[in-house]
C-alpha cells in the first residue's frame, strides 16, 4: 500500500487511512517507550508480535460477543480495523496491586485486591495522563454517566476473558489498560475496544515464577522484550515462525 495517508503516528503505531471509506490500517512500530517516553528503544520483533497478539486477543473478544474495531490483519505488521470515535480516556483494570497503584497506597506489588478495580485516566501524554475521577469525566462531557457504565462493564468482560485464558497458559493477568471508541450504525451508537491488547498494555506474570513477561522487563532492565512477548506468543500458540531476535535493543538518544 504505497504513498498512503498518515492519519496518526503515536510512540508504538502508525495510523494510516485505509482502503475503504470507514477503515484503517493500523501498523505495529519496533519502538518501545517507558516513563512517558523519556526512556526510548527500538526492539527488533517487538511489534510484528505485538500484531499477532493484538490480533488474538481482539478476534477472542469478538468470539465471546465483545465488539471490537478489528477486522482482520493484513500482514506481519498490519491489520485493518474499523475507524471510530476514540474517547480521550485510558480505561485500566487492576487484579493486583503493581506500578502507580503500589506505589500511591503503600501496597507491596503482586497483593491480589479484594476485586477487580476499574480506573479512568484522561489520555494526555503532555499531563502524564493523570487518573480522573467519573465526576470529571461527566462535567467536562468525555463521556456520559450511561457510556461509563457500559465502558465498566465491557472492561470487566474483558477482564473475565483475558484473566482465563492467560491462566490457562500459566500467566498471571496483574493488570491491563484498553481504549474504547465510538462507532455508528445508521443513528445508533455503540462502543467498541479499539486501540490494541498486548504485552505493552498489560502486566503478565508468570504464574509459578512471578517473572514478568510485560513491558515493565524494558521499564526495569530485567532483560530482553522480544524474549518476554515471543514466550506469551508460544504460550497461547500464536507465534509467528520468521519474528528475529535482537539481543541488544538499540537506544535512542
Amino acid at each position: 500500500m504505497a504513498r498512503r495517508k498518515k492519519i496518526y503516528e503515536g510512540k508504538a503505531k502508525i495510523l494510516y487511512e485505509g482502503p475503504e471509506p470507514g477503515t484503517i490500517v493500523q501498523y505495529f512500530k519496533d519502538d518501545a517507550t517507558a516513563f512517558n517516553a523519556e526512556k526510548k528503544a527500538v526492539i527488533e520483533g517487538k511489534g510484528v508480535l505485538n500484531n499477532r497478539l493484538s490480533e488474538f486477543f481482539m478476534t477472542g473478544l469478538q468470539n465471546v460477543g465483545i465488539p471490537t474495531h478489528f477486522i482482520r490483519r493484513l500482514n506481519m505488521r498490519e491489520q485493518l480495523c474499523r475507524q471510530v470515535e476514540i474517547i480521550p480516556l485510558e480505561v485500566i483494570v487492576r487484579n493486583y496491586a503493581a506500578g502507580s497503584m503500589a506505589k500511591r497506597l503503600g501496597m507491596e506489588e503482586g497483593r491480589q485486591l479484594p476485586r477487580p478495580i476499574v480506573e479512568f485516566s484522561y489520555k494526555n501524554d503532555a499531563l502524564g495522563d493523570p487518573l480522573v475521577p467519573e465526576e470529571y469525566i461527566a462535567a467536562f462531557g468525555w463521556a456520559s454517566q450511561q457510556d461509563m457504565d457500559d465502558i465498566v462493564a465491557i472492561a470487566l468482560r474483558v477482564n473475565d476473558f483475558m484473566s482465563g485464558v492467560m491462566h490457562g497458559v500459566g500467566i498471571k493477568l496483574i493488570d491491563f489498560k484498553i481504549e474504547l471508541g465510538r462507532v455508528w450504525d445508521n443513528d445508533f451508537m455503540r462502543l467498541v475496544v479499539a486501540d490494541e491488547i498486548s504485552p505493552d498494555s498489560c502486566r503478565l506474570w508468570d504464574i509459578e515464577t512471578g517473572q514478568k513477561l510485560d513491558k515493565d522487563v524494558f521499564r526495569q532492565d530485567l532483560g530482553n522484550l522480544t524474549d518476554a512477548y515471543t514466550e506469551v506468543a508460544r504460550r497461547l500458540g500464536v507465534l509467528p515462525s520468521n519474528v528475529t531476535h535482537a539481543h541488544k535493543p538499540t537506544l535512542i538518544n
